[in-house]
């Protein structure tokens, strides 16, 4: 790269901010240009570094004018500004692919529809309690970019999107985990499921034979596109069934047990800190993962058996008037919150709603019918979910804000009940986004007042 090659960023938030500073940092000629306003901190980062940007708009000629874009993920391929530059040839690219080229670090790359973040934040507690000096980017943690720019590590566990996978090319994951697809942000993908699963498979892209690809085996659809695959990287599946021939399976006594290459080491499932279904799979990926790092069994294990949950999922709240309070906001698809319900044991009062993503419910039904007392929609427009559970639950509501919702729900509730936030739906309806939303559930649930 020479230092004259003109980068313009495009987006001014963590992954921006973090790629312009690498690009300066590399001796690049850098702009940085957001439709909106840019936070603060970004703003403060971006002057430390002496980079040029402008917030709510894009001008044109200097946009067009880079030799190179890097778009943040939020981006679509449709918005106006990179459909010009992709008609003049100008290549586009993301962040992650930026900040691979200026590092020779590890990768642990980790996507799916769901569990990413659960997987993600378990690789690299594991890793750090081996001692390895790791990063944690992407969707969790600083930028890539930014970590590339200031810091050194030897291994970076990365949460990818199929939105940051979409402009990716050259990057290459030494350890790439697919933990499961289902129908999410088809409105990115002109509502073609094909192109949903493309994006999530670029993941194993540029593999080798040193590398690894690790896949849940009973997903249908990863296992119907691995038929028209190829890769050289070594292939390592798991599943929570009775199969001794998969890297890592729950026995018929519900002990998890690894297999690679001959090395064998189990956990009992009841050993695990976190319960449910969904979280044996994001274990069983997670201890698969840093097996591939040659990190001990014993080290694993321990990490397997203390890390605590995620914030916004599953997050237990509070047990109030013998009411329990479950925070899942991060459930932003119909598959989540089959997990989610998946996992209760008491009966449960379901909020539900938000920015519909051409979801189908019909996949709930299952618990719905057997475990959900009562359905309280939140969001500003609930009528797709109003239609479709009409009928199928004893009681059925509506609410357009938090507090309601919460009053709602309580009312609702009997002592012993689950109230369980998990929405399906995006939130930008009503929220500033899923954390927000999350936020305000947990605020008005510490505000309720004991009886």
């Amino acid at each position: 790269m020479t230092s004259n090659r003109r980068i313009v960023v495009l987006g001014g938030g963590e992954s921006g901010a973090g790629a312009a500073v690498l690009a300066k940092v590399k001796g690049m000629d850098v702009w940085l240009s957001d439709m909106g306003s840019i936070a603060p901190k970004y703003k403060e980062l971006l002057d430390k570094y002496e980079i040029a940007w402008e917030e709510g708009k894009h001008t044109e000629e200097k946009v067009l004018a880079a030799d190179e874009i890097i778009k943040s993920p939020g981006i679509p391929a449709t918005a106006p500004m990179v459909k010009k530059a992709t008609a003049k040839n100008i290549p586009i690219i993301s962040e992650i692919e930026f900040a691979g080229r200026y590092t020779d670090a590890k990768m642990v790359c980790i996507t799916g529809s769901n569990g990413k973040t659960t997987t993600t934040m378990l690789t690299y507690h594991i890793l750090r309690k081996a001692g390895l000096n790791v990063g944690l980017a992407g969707n969790v943690g600083n930028s890539l970019a930014l970590q590339v720019a200031t810091e050194h590590h030897d291994v970076y566990v990365i949460e990818l999107s199929s939105f940051q996978l979409d402009n990716m090319y050259q990057f290459k994951a030494n350890v790439a985990v697919l933990l499961n697809i289902t129908p999410d942000h088809l409105d990115r993908y002109d509502f073609k499921m094909e192109n949903y699963v493309a994006a999530k498979f670029r993941i194993m892209q540029n593999q080798d034979a040193n590398d690894a690809f690790i896949y849940w085996q009973g997903d249908p659809i990863i296992d119907a596109q691995l038929k028209h695959m190829h890769t050289e990287a070594k292939m390592l599946a798991f599943d929570a069934t009775d199969n001794a021939s998969l890297a890592a399976y729950v026995d018929t006594n519900d002990v998890v047990k690894f297999n690679i290459d001959g090395r064998e080491w189990s956990i009992p499932r009841a050993e695990l800190s976190l319960k449910g279904l969904h979280n044996v799979y994001n274990s069983m990926a997670a201890g698969l993962s840093a097996s591939c790092l040659d990190i001990k069994d014993d080290v694993i294990r321990r990490a397997l058996a203390d890390f605590e949950a995620v914030e916004h999922r599953l997050e237990f709240v509070r047990t109030v008037n013998g009411i329990t309070y479950i925070n899942d906001s991060k459930a932003t698809n119909v598959n989540a919150c089959y997990y989610a319900l998946e996992s209760m044991t008491t009966p449960v009062v379901l909020i539900l709603g938000g920015k519909d993503k051409g979801n189908d419910y019909e996949e709930l039904m299952e618990f719905v019918s057997t475990k959900v007392r009562a359905i309280v929609c939140l969001g500003a427009d609930n009528t797709k979910l109003l239609n479709f559970f009409k009928g199928k639950v004893p009681v059925l509501t509506e609410t357009h804000n938090m507090k309601d919702c919460l009053a709602k729900c309580t009312e609702l509730a009997h002592e012993g009940d689950t109230v369980l936030l998990s929405p399906c739906c995006a939130s930008f309806d009503l929220f500033h986004n899923m954390e927000d939303r999350g936020e305000q559930f947990k605020e008005g649930v510490r505000a309720i007042e004991e009886k």
